[in-house]
């Protein structure tokens, strides 16, 4: 069997930068940031922008995050003027 062929799988933070919530897993994500948990040992960060925790499907609440579409922030930045 080849030496090195699968990635590392290892506990990683995932926080959710809309809600501030975290949690701990496993994971092979590679992260640039580390993050110190709650048992005192240093773990690899993950920021992401929806989780369970603030997803309307799970939370049953509806959040308006962003009004504008894509194409609207394209034209609204690089439009004509």
């Amino acid at each position: 069997m080849k030496k090195e062929l699968h990635p590392e799988f290892r506990p990683v933070v995932f926080k959710d930068v809309s809600c501030d919530f975290e949690m701990l897993t496993k994971s092979t994500i590679k992260a640039k940031e580390t993050i110190k948990w709650q048992d005192g040992k240093e773990y690899p960060l993950v920021k992401v922008d929806i989780s369970s925790a603030s997803h309307p499907f799970y939370t049953g609440k509806q959040r308006l995050i962003d009004a504008e579409g894509r194409a609207e922030k394209f034209r609204k930045k690089y439009g004509k003027k």
